[in-house]
C-alpha cells in the first residue's frame, strides 16, 4: 500500500472523527431540551382536543418530560457514567435531546393521525412507539461509545425512557384510557426487541474488526472517540503498541556552537510525526524542541526528514525514550570552523539547496510552488550514498512547504536524485570559509493548532559565509499553502537575507483539530500571511542581532528498538474504521426498519 493511500485513509478518518460530538454547552443543550419538551408536549397533545384544558395537559406532560429527563441525566452522570471516559453530564443531556427528538417526532405524527382518524387512543400507540425508538437510539449510542460495562449501559439506556413512560399513568384519566397491562406487555417486549436489535447490530459490526485485525470494531470506535472527545491517548495507543514493531532509528544532529555555548541545533530523527492529533509521535517535533531548549538554552529546529507514516512512534513512553536518547547525543564530536555558501540547483519541479559544514552536506528539498509530500527513505539513502562517494556525510530535509495539487512521488524522486547530486557537486566547488550563525525562536500566541501552527512556533537559523546570509526558517506546522514560501523568502531579502529555505516540521498535532475535508489547516490557510511574515521577520532580526563566529559539529546516532506503528498497520486501522462505518450504515438500513415494523404491528394488536 503506497504512502498516498495511507494519507488518504488517515484524512478520511480524521475528517470523520473530528466531527464527532461537536456539541454546544450544557446550558444551551438544557435550553434546547426545554424548548423541545414543552413545545413537543403541547403540539403532540393539543390536536386530540383543541381546548384550554388539553393545552394545560400538554404543557404538564412536556414539563414532566423535561424534569424527568434532566433528573435521569443527572442520576446517570453521577452513577453508571461517573467513571466513563466519554459520557459526562453534557453528553448524557445531548443523547437525551436527540432521543427525545425521535420520541416527540413520533408523538407529533401520532397526534395528527389521531385527530384525522378521530381515534384519540392512537396517540398512546404512537407514544409507546416513540418510547421504543428513543430506547433503541440510547442503547445503540451507549453500547458502541460508552466504556461503561453491560449493566451501566442497560441502566443508562433505560432510565430516561422508563421514567417518562411512568408519567403516562398520570395522563390516563385525562385521555380516558386504561394502559396498565398494555404498558407492561409492550414495555417488556420493546426492551427485548431493542436489546436484540442493538446486539445484532453490534455483533455484525464488530465482526468487521475481529475478522481483519482481531479487534472488535466497537472497541476501536470507542478508542477513537475517547481521543477525539477527551484527548485521551491510552485507549488508541494500546492498539498501536500491540500492532507496532521495533525498529532501530537513526537521529542526526547538526549543532552550531559559539565558543562553549550551544547556539542552535538542527535535529532530524528518522521518525514521522504522526499519525494525528496527540497520538503517537504527532507532537514529537515540538517535544524535542522544548526539551532541548529548556536544557541547553539554545534555538532548536526539528524539520521533516525523508520518512513517511511507516515510522510513526507508537506511544508517548516511546516518545520520551527518543527524546532522552537525543539529549544524550548532544556532546563532544568533531567540530568544523568552515562552511560553504548556500547553493541551489533545479531539475524539473525539484529544487535542492546545499550548504556544506565541514564534511556534512546539509540539503533541503522542495517542489514549491508545486505540491510536495512525504519523500521516501530510499531517496535519503541515495543522497547519503552519493555524498559518501564524495567524502561527505549528508543530512537531507524534506522542506514540506507547499500544497496545492497532486504530487507524483516517483517523478519527484527521480528529479530530486538528479538535483541533489548536482547540488552536491556545485557546493564542493565552493570555497570553505569561516562562518557566523545567529538564531532565534518566536512562538506567536495568537496562532493555534486549529490555525495550523503547533506549539513549537517559528525558529530561524541564519548563517553567513563570505557575506552571503542564508536563513533556515522552520515552522511547526503540517505543510504550507502554495506560494507562501516564496512570499517569505522575498520578505527576508528586505533584511539582507540572500537565500534560504522555509521548512515545516510536518507536525500532526494540528490534524483532526478542525472540521474540514482535510481535518487541519496548512500553514497560511487560516493564518494571515502578513502577520506570519511579520513574526518570521521578527525572529530573523533577533537572529541577525546575535550573529557571531561559530563552529559546527555533525553527529548521527541510532536509537535501538523503538516501537513504531508502521504504514501498513496505520492503513489497516484507518481502513477498518472506514469499513466499519460502511457496515454500520448497511446494518442500520436493514435492522432498524425491521424492528420498527415489528413493534408497530405489536402495538396494533396490544393497544
Amino acid at each position: 500500500m503506497t504512502n498516498d493511500s495511507t494519507d488518504k485513509y488517515i484524512d478520511k478518518v480524521v475528517k470523520r472523527y473530528s466531527k464527532l460530538f461537536g456539541l454546544p454547552s450544557q446550558s444551551k443543550i438544557t435550553i434546547y431540551l426545554a424548548v423541545l419538551s414543552l413545545h413537543g408536549g403541547i403540539v403532540s397533545v393539543l390536536p386530540l382536543n383543541l381546548s384550554l384544558e388539553n393545552f394545560a395537559t400538554g404543557l404538564g406532560f412536556g414539563g414532566s418530560f423535561l424534569i424527568l429527563t434532566l433528573l435521569s441525566d443527572f442520576i446517570i452522570s453521577r452513577s453508571s457514567m461517573k467513571s466513563d471516559l466519554v459520557f459526562n453530564l453534557r453528553r448524557c443531556s445531548a443523547l437525551s435531546f436527540f432521543s427525545s427528538l425521535v420520541w416527540f417526532g413520533v408523538l407529533l405524527l401520532g397526534g395528527l393521525t389521531s385527530t384525522l382518524l378521530g381515534a384519540p387512543d392512537l396517540w398512546l400507540r404512537f407514544f409507546f412507539l416513540g418510547f421504543s425508538g428513543a430506547l433503541i437510539l440510547r442503547l445503540l449510542v451507549l453500547s458502541v461509545t460508552s466504556f461503561a460495562g453491560f449493566g451501566g449501559t442497560i441502566f443508562s439506556s433505560l432510565l430516561q425512557p422508563a421514567l417518562v413512560a411512568l408519567s403516562i399513568f398520570f395522563m390516563g384519566s385525562a385521555i380516558g384510557y386504561n394502559l396498565e397491562m398494555q404498558l407492561l406487555i409492550f414495555a417488556l417486549t420493546s426492551v427485548s426487541v431493542a436489546l436484540l436489535t442493538v446486539f445484532a447490530f453490534k455483533y455484525f459490526m464488530d465482526r468487521v474488526g475481529t475478522g481483519t485485525l482481531g479487534i472488535a470494531s466497537s472497541v476501536l470506535f470507542k478508542a477513537f472517540l475517547a481521543n477525539w472527545t477527551e484527548d485521551l491517548i491510552a485507549p488508541l495507543e494500546t492498539f498501536f503498541e500491540k500492532l507496532g514493531n521495533e525498529q532501530d532509528i537513526k537521529v542526526s544532529l547538526l549543532t552550531f556552537r559559539a565558543g562553549e555555548k550551544i547556539k542552535a541545533v538542527i535535529i532530524v530523527p528518522a521518525l514521522h510525526p504522526g499519525p494525528f492529533k496527540n497520538l503517537g509521535s504527532s507532537l514529537l517535533p515540538s517535544l524535542i524542541q522544548t526539551t532541548m531548549q529548556n536544557k541547553f538554552d539554545c534555538v532548536v529546529s526539528v524539520p521533516h526528514g525523508l520518512v513517511g507514516h511507516e515510522l510513526d512512534v507508537s506511544s508517548q513512553s516511546e516518545n520520551q525514550r527518543v527524546v532522552e536518547s537525543i539529549l544524550e547525543f548532544v556532546g563532544s564530536s568533531s567540530t568544523y570552523y568552515k562552511a560553504t555558501p548556500l547553493v541551489r540547483t533545479e531539475r524539473a519541479d525539484a529544487k535542492a539547496s546545499c550548504q556544506i559544514f565541514g564534511d556534512c552536506a546539509f540539503l533541503t528539498l522542495t517542489t514549491a510552488p508545486k505540491t510536495i509530500e512525504d519523500l521516501p527513505p530510499e531517496l535519503n539513502s541515495l543522497i547519503v550514498s552519493e555524498a559518501e562517494k564524495r567524502g561527505l556525510s549528508a543530512l537531507a530535509i524534506d522542506a514540506h512547504n507547499s500544497m496545492g495539487g497532486s504530487f507524483d512521488r516517483d517523478s519527484a524522486v527521480t528529479s530530486f536524485s538528479e538535483a541533489s547530486v548536482d547540488c552536491l557537486e556545485k557546493a564542493l566547488k565552493c570555497n570553505n570559509l569561516s562562518f557566523k550563525v545567529g538564531a532565534a525562536t518566536v512562538v506567536p500566541q495568537e496562532f493555534t493548532v486549529q490555525d495550523g501552527m503547533g506549539p513549537g512556533g517559528i525558529s530561524v537559523i541564519v548563517t553567513e559565509v563570505d557575506d552571503q546570509k542564508a536563513a533556515y526558517v522552520t515552522i511547526d506546522g503540517n505543510n504550507m499553502v502554495s506560494g507562501l514560501r516564496d512570499k517569505i523568502l522575498s520578505a527576508l531579502k528586505e533584511l539582507g537575507i540572500a537565500d534560504g529555505e522555509v521548512l515545516t516540521t510536518d507536525t500532526h498535532s494540528v490534524c483532526g483539530m478542525i472540521r474540514s475535508a482535510r481535518g487541519y489547516n496548512l500553514v497560511g490557510e487560516a493564518i494571515d500571511h502578513s502577520k506570519l511574515i511579520s513574526y518570521i521577520k521578527e525572529a530573523t532580526n533577533h537572529a541577525l542581532d546575535n550573529m557571531e563566529p561559530a563552529e559546527a559539529s555533525w553527529r548521527t546516532e541510532v536509537i535501538p528498538d523503538v516501537k513504531v506503528i508502521g504504514e501498513q498497520q496505520i492503513t489497516e486501522l484507518t481502513v477498518l474504521a472506514d469499513k466499519t462505518t460502511q457496515r454500520a450504515r448497511r446494518l442500520a438500513i436493514s435492522l432498524f426498519p425491521v424492528a420498527a415494523f415489528f413493534l408497530t404491528l405489536l402495538l396494533l394488536f396490544l393497544l
